[in-house]
């Protein structure tokens, strides 16, 4: 649905959700005590006066809090998706009715409206941009160039959207400052490993209902993603083998217990494939020809490049949708291949991203960042910065405080000492 309220304009599939969104967006605030600290504080504060800000994200419950966190700091704020498959229409119903916040999603959109919901939020030159896999800084650079003047910075959460902005300050094109705030601890300990790890595996069971116990079941990536989906999947009785490229990570992966493979084996031998690791065509050709019948293949790193889905579509003689986003690749050889989510995030195509609990960090982080970013200006050079390390303890110890936790502090005897060199014994 395309339309204008009295104030906004927005495409969304059906404003008449927005009572279902705003109901979840309630629920999904119970477990977001630290951003509602911030949005409270930026109510007060207003650090976003006269900032456009464009969001690209996925549009879920928790990104909702988000959103209208910013919008109470005074930003001028759009949303826009960053994956079809994970909007939640319901949430960008209320967005839009309930905050007055434009929202362009749809779940389900293909690339053309992706596309074109990018170059609108691009319209409305932003001074900052939220992306999510730095599509919206590509087509920035590559197609607006005169826009980047506008830009404060952006701030990415995502491996590999720190990727490629690596290789865009490398290629001397990032001429403005990137928070990474993929890399505060804060987000990727508790985003990729708890929230991927149980997220993930709550997206296979929704998708198929099979049992994981028993199963030999291959991940491929062993960073924290991989670490978290690794570690829950264990839990539910899977034999777990991991495939990887970096040798600390598979020694790490050995030590923690877990067989390590290269993938070319590990496809003979596995029943369930979960990709997390941001790159391109991690299982492909060779490795469908040798699978198991029935195999289960998904993604829960970023793109649904990480699974080459042209050539096993080349390559079958039939593909039919067993299940909702459970599709079956007949093989020439008689066997059949199973892709979930259209090989895109099964925590998000299938189920519900990441608890809120959890991104309640995550978003943390980026408002925070925002903020950082605004408070800084001009004062950055280009590429990438890391959150600062208050910022992400001061996260933490809000964390706790929400959860009723205390912990200790040094005496003032252990200052002094953990600080001199010459304290000796």
């Amino acid at each position: 649905m395309t339309a204008t309220t009295a104030r906004i304009k927005y495409e969304i599939k059906d404003i008449n959700l927005a009572a279902s969104g705003r109901q979840r967006i309630e629920w999904a605030g119970r477990e977001m005590p630290v951003l509602k600290q911030i949005r409270d504080r930026f109510a007060t504060e207003k650090p976003f006066a006269g900032i456009r800000l464009i969001a690209c994200c996925h549009v879920t419950t928790e990104t909702a809090h988000l959103a209208i966190a910013l919008k109470a700091g005074g930003a001028d704020a759009i949303l826009i998706a960053s994956n079809p498959l994970s909007t939640q229409d319901d949430v960008a119903a209320s967005l839009v009715a309930d905050h007055e916040i434009p929202v362009y999603a749809m779940k389900g959109e293909d690339n053309d409206t992706y596309h074109r919901h990018v170059q609108i939020a691009l319209d409305h030159r932003p001074n900052i941009i939220i992306d999510d896999g730095s599509d919206v800084v590509a087509t920035l650079i590559q197609e607006r160039q005169h826009q980047v003047a506008d830009l404060i910075g952006t701030t990415e959460e995502t491996t590999t959207g720190i990727v490629r902005l690596k290789a865009m300050f490398k290629d001397g094109v990032l001429t403005f400052p990137a928070m990474n705030v993929n890399d505060a601890d804060t987000k990727h300990f508790f985003d990729n490993r708890y929230g991927t790890g149980q997220s993930t595996l709550d997206g296979i069971i929704r998708a198929t209902n099979v049992l994981l116990a028993g199963k030999n079941i291959v991940v491929a990536g062993y960073g924290w993603c991989g670490k978290g989906t690794a570690l829950r999947a264990r839990g539910l009785g899977g034999n777990i083998i991991v495939t990887e490229i970096d040798p600390i990570r598979a020694i790490e992966a050995v030590m923690d217990g877990f067989r390590v493979l290269p993938m070319a084996e590990a496809a003979t031998q596995g029943d369930i494939f979960i990709t997390v690791t941001g790159n391109k065509h991690v299982i492909r050709a060779e490795h469908f020809e040798v699978m198991k019948d029935g195999a289960i293949v998904c993604n829960s790193g970023h793109f649904d490049i990480e699974i080459d889905l042209k050539s096993l579509g080349a390559k079958a003689t039939q593909v039919k949708e067993v299940r909702n986003f459970t599709q079956e690749y007949q093989m020439p050889n008689g066997k059949a291949v199973v892709v979930l989510g259209e090989g895109r995030l099964i925590n998000l195509a299938a189920a519900e991203g990441h608890p809120s609990a959890v991104m309640d960090m995550s978003f943390a982080n980026q408002a925070l960042a925002c903020e950082y970013l605004v408070k800084n200006k001009g004062k950055l050079e280009p590429g990438l910065h890391s959150i600062p390390v208050e910022v992400d303890a001061n996260i933490a110890k809000l964390k706790l405080q929400a959860m009723g936790i205390n912990i200790d502090t040094l005496t003032a005897e252990q200052t002094e000492y953990i600080n001199s060199w010459t304290a000796g014994t």
